[in-house]
């Protein structure tokens, strides 16, 4: 390997990875924040084609979303929204109102889901199914019939 290819492969290793959101160790949400819940989508990852959905809770609140095959979930406010996006070459594609008559049981499942790993599978266990868990712990019925946010409206 030539010193310009070495130089280039120790530039790339020394990039800090785009900002994807914190870990929450303690969740501050009161279910009350549930009656401001968006399912949120964005453009993808390289040859990711369906995107990527997260949750917004409470209105200039809070979005939470899986991002890693084997990694507990993020969270981050506006802020650092915008930089998630900016961060990751990213844009909003659609944002997509999701009543919830349960706020309590959304509550209590998005607790559950912070507090361990998410096996990310692909397609059936991904970020879209992520989103759903916790609206339809919610007693809303939305949700994507292909698990591929871009393909579809979340209904």
């Amino acid at each position: 390997m030539g010193r310009a290819t070495n130089s280039a492969i120790q530039a790339k290793a020394s990039k800090p990875r785009p900002y994807i959101g914190d870990v929450m160790f303690h969740c501050f949400l009161r279910p009350s924040d549930f009656k401001h819940t968006c399912a949120v989508v964005v453009s993808g990852d390289s040859i990711n084609f369906c995107g990527h959905a997260l949750l917004h809770i409470g209105g200039t609140g809070w979005y939470f979303h899986v991002a890693g095959f084997n990694e507990v979930p993020r969270f981050m406010s506006e802020a650092g929204y915008k930089r998630y996006l900016k961060e990751g070459n990213k844009h909003e594609i659609r944002r997509k109102l999701v009543p919830i008559p349960n706020p309590l049981g959304a509550h209590r499942r998005l607790e559950e889901i912070l507090s361990k790993k998410w096996q990310w599978l692909l397609i059936p266990n991904n970020c879209a199914s992520f989103v759903e868990e916790i609206v339809q712990a919610g007693g809303s019925n939305a949700g994507l019939y292909f698990n591929c946010p871009t393909a579809e409206a979340f209904k």
